[in-house]
């Protein structure tokens, strides 16, 4: 039900029960001897018309299809192996980026995450000075769950010092960058802060790419982001857990103080220095590949963007589909080194965008006068508007931006929601407005990317 499917045809696919999860009616045959066989057949549409299906078709008359499943995942059903010999010519994600790992899990995102560094500051100088048991009810924590305890995470907290530079940036969701007070240290005030990879984002000007092992949401793969910031584990995907694979590593991330446990980082301020002391987060052999496929050795931003390019192709994840819903994506790299060089600076304007540093003013959005008060957010398509309450909106927006999704999120609907009960600030007017013409950006740039590709 929440991937949506529909019919070959486009029409309505029902559950044969009440579930949203869809079902595999499986039948073995276990037999000393017998050749190992495996057949599979879908069955389409309306819950009666499979109920009429089962009760009256004989298993002969079943349109099987044999299939041979195959390593790493064996699945049981029919895909393209010639498609799939072509895909995995392609890199995996983890192959070219081998230091990553999930994002951040809290355990306890309204306590641990704020929309304000005033907000977080009020919040842990609170939380850390209560009872246990007074924190537990007041910031409603439910009961303590393995490795997230409200004493240990007030624990964490105090031995920390409570200072001002544990409060960092976090992408929490698409566009939507919040505050949460980082410490680094697993089962306190977070649940796995996942340290070994947040420490090279937080060590000086990096940046990364956030996707999931695999996803299919409303029938395509629409699952990467850029970030500059620590990521939680949900960023992009609301099912899956996502994963950070960042562009740089920090060889030597100075610590403010001689204490390991406390993974306090310096900002080097000066460019110079962050660029002695980090390195490109690349697979010896995959550097080697590409220096020798292009006969250039192009810089990580470069490549960085090729990538993104790719994953933002709506032909490629059509064409892999199958394929990106079961692993990490593999990223196929062109022959001609005008094209790779085209699609690169394609895709950096495309993360220049998401990251809202250039982000072309296609549209002369506005926001009318009003209380700023976000109530409900609604979507007037006949006249382009996007409605935070009764009086007030965004103007224009158009219809395929409103609807544009990015991972399981459909972008302005989840900012705007997840701020009910708020009154917007000028920066979130001013980012609002940002994005949606970064998202007119990325609907055009994705036509442009599979126009380039196809030479």
């Amino acid at each position: 039900t929440k991937k949506k499917e529909k019919t070959p045809e486009g029409g309505k696919d029902e559950n044969v029960f009440d579930i949203e999860q869809g079902v595999c009616i499986s039948l073995m045959v276990r037999q000393p001897g017998l050749e190992q066989k495996v057949f599979h057949a879908d069955l389409w549409g309306k819950r009666q018309g499979k109920y009429r299906t089962c009760m009256e078709m004989e298993f002969g008359e079943v349109s099987w299809n044999q299939i041979q499943p195959k390593s790493p995942f064996y699945l049981f059903v029919p895909q393209d192996e010639s498609l799939r010999a072509e895909y995995e010519k392609g890199w995996k994600i983890t192959d070219i980026f081998p230091i990553n790992s999930v994002g951040i899990v809290t355990a306890r995102d309204e306590l641990t995450i704020q929309f304000t560094r005033k907000e977080l500051r009020k919040v842990i100088d609170d939380f850390s000075s209560l009872p246990a048991e007074e924190a537990r009810r007041k910031y409603d924590l439910g009961s303590d769950v393995r490795d997230w305890k409200v004493h240990l995470a007030q624990e964490d907290l105090k031995n920390s010092g409570l200072k001002d530079d544990n409060i960092v940036f976090l992408t929490y969701r698409p566009f939507d960058i919040r505050f949460t007070y980082y410490t680094g240290k697993s089962r306190g005030f977070h649940c796995m802060p996942r340290g070994e990879v947040m420490r090279h984002m937080l060590a000086g000007k990096n940046m990364g790419i956030c996707c999931p092992r695999g996803q299919e949401i409303r029938g395509g793969w629409e699952h990467v982001f850029i970030t500059e910031q620590i990521i939680q584990h949900h960023t992009v995907s609301m099912k899956e857990v996502n994963y950070l694979f960042p562009l740089y590593l920090y060889n030597n991330p100075v610590y403010k103080e001689q204490n390991m446990n406390q993974n306090k980082y310096l900002f080097v301020d000066e460019p110079q220095a962050q660029y002695k002391l980090r390195r490109e987060n690349f697979k010896t052999e995959f550097r080697q590949f590409i220096d020798e496929k292009y006969g250039h050795h192009y810089e990580p931003e470069e490549i960085l963007g090729y990538i993104y390019a790719v994953l933002h192709s709506p032909a490629y994840r059509q064409k892999y589909a199958e394929f990106l819903k079961n692993d990490f994506p593999r990223i196929p790299f062109v022959d001609g080194r005008r094209i790779f060089e085209t699609l690169a600076g394609l895709g950096w304007r495309l993360v220049q965008a998401h990251l809202l540093k250039d982000v072309p003013e296609t549209l002369k959005v506005d926001i009318t006068k009003g209380s700023d008060a976000v109530e409900k957010p609604l979507y007037d398509g006949a006249r382009q508007r996007l409605y935070i309450n009764a009086e007030q909106y965004f103007e224009p927006v158009p219809e395929d931006v409103w609807n544009f999704h990015i991972g399981g999120y459909q972008v302005l609907d989840k900012y705007l929601k997840s701020r009910k009960g708020r009154r917007v600030s000028l920066d979130e007017k001013e980012n609002i407005i940002n994005v949606v013409n970064a998202l007119r950006f990325t609907i055009d740039a994705m036509q442009q990317i599979d126009e380039i590709w196809r030479q």
